[in-house]
């Protein structure tokens, strides 16, 4: 397998080399580049992994680099990478909005790229990422990339042209449910609810359903029912819902979400 190289040693990086070392990775197989001093000594101590300033350093030493640099830094990274790279080379990205079709284009060779869109429940373990194969990636490269991106959660394979549809869903979604946890927090505490009691209550229960989702096999819609008994109060809170446009709002979001990273 070799070396794995993080250029760019940032939260995201953290999150995934913590989620790769409790699934069998040592040490020894990852390193770090970061232009903080700071930061390679935080991850040096925390990780037990090498580190460098040079990014030129990590590309000699690792046969595969993954780019988690954010992409307004792509710019920067792009001279390190030329002249190093070559048609063996893996390389895996998580910059948003950077294609495969512009990191090759950049690099001027045929480089086995691949483009995963992770979010930032990774950070605990419970990420949800998307894969998406570059011109030249082959299968041991699409097969890596799962395997490191389960380290911290879960991950699934799309066609780069539903990335952004990916992006609006998984990749802005948390903030989109969290919105939704403090809000029906909120509502416990207007009925009388103390906040610590009414935050729990909506947060466990958030990831109860979904885990009903993941696990039942059953339809959204079904488990929905299961829940309304007629004339209860359940269908007469989903009444309420109902006329305030809320999944229609939801959908909504994702759409906005997702045409503005086509625009990006």
């Amino acid at each position: 397998m070799g070396s794995i190289g993080f250029i760019g040693s940032g939260m995201m990086a953290e999150a995934i080399i913590s989620g790769m070392l409790r699934q069998g990775w040592t040490p020894q197989e990852i390193m770090g580049s970061d232009r903080s001093e700071a930061r390679r000594t935080y991850m040096e101590k925390a990780f037990g992994i090498r580190t460098s300033e040079s990014n030129k350093e990590l590309i000699e030493n690792c046969e595969t680099l993954v780019l988690s640099v954010k992409p307004q830094y792509f710019k920067h990274v792009v001279p390190d990478l030329q002249g190093l790279v070559h048609e063996n080379s893996r390389i895996l990205s998580i910059m948003a909005g950077i294609t495969t079709r512009r990191i090759e284009e950049a690099l001027g060779v045929k480089a086995r790229v691949v483009r995963i869109m992770p979010n930032t429940p990774a950070l605990i373990g419970s990420g949800m990422a998307a894969i998406c194969a570059g011109t030249y990636a082959q299968e041991a490269d699409l097969a890596l990339a799962h395997r490191i991106f389960e380290s911290v959660g879960s991950a699934i394979q799309v066609e780069e042209n539903l990335i952004n549809a990916v992006s609006g869903v998984s990749g802005s979604g948390p903030a989109y449910v969290y919105v939704m946890i403090q809000a029906l927090a909120d509502g416990g505490v207007r009925m009388g609810l103390d906040r610590k009691t009414a935050l729990r209550l909506a947060a466990e229960t958030v990831k109860g359903s979904a885990q009903m989702v993941l696990e039942s096999g059953d339809h959204p819609e079904d488990l929905k029912d299961k829940v309304c008994s007629p004339g209860g109060t359940t269908i007469e809170a989903m009444f309420v819902l109902e006329k305030a446009g809320f999944r229609a709002a939801m959908m909504e979001a994702v759409q906005a979400a997702v045409e503005k990273a086509d625009k990006l």
